[in-house]
């Protein structure tokens, strides 16, 4: 059993809910992030991702002022640092997403994505 803090990302890319989505897209390409957790302050509100750059692309938006509150996922699922990767892979599954924030208490701590729970099963059951 390997818990999400064995394999979570820690160093969270983060945006503010007013970030245009144009720099925020920007962002993600360049540090080849596949989402942005989206804070108000302290406060975890929403998670932005590669799947909403391209529809807020496609829906023909001057991305350079549309905020990414606009296309963003409000309070998203997450989980403890402690939870199961094969339990958070049946949450990312079954909810049809491949970002998890990770939250200690209201902290973000991480984020886990299906990327990572598949590396960790290739290294585990290699052919």
């Amino acid at each position: 059993m390997v818990e999400l803090a064995e394999i979570m990302t820690a160093d969270v890319f983060t945006v503010a809910p007013d970030s245009p989505v144009a720099e925020a897209a920007a962002a993600m390409a360049k540090g080849r992030f596949g989402s942005a957790v989206v804070m108000q302050g302290q406060v975890l509100v929403g998670i932005f991702t590669e799947r909403d750059v391209l529809r807020a692309a496609a829906s023909g938006s001057d991305l350079t002022r549309s905020p990414v509150s606009r296309w963003m996922t409000r309070d998203p699922e997450t989980v403890g640092p402690h939870v199961d990767s094969e339990r958070a892979a049946e949450i990312m599954l079954g909810s049809g997403f491949r970002h998890l924030p990770v939250v200690a208490g209201t902290a973000l701590v991480g984020i886990v994505s299906l990327r990572d729970l598949l590396s960790l099963r290739v290294r585990r059951h290699p052919s």
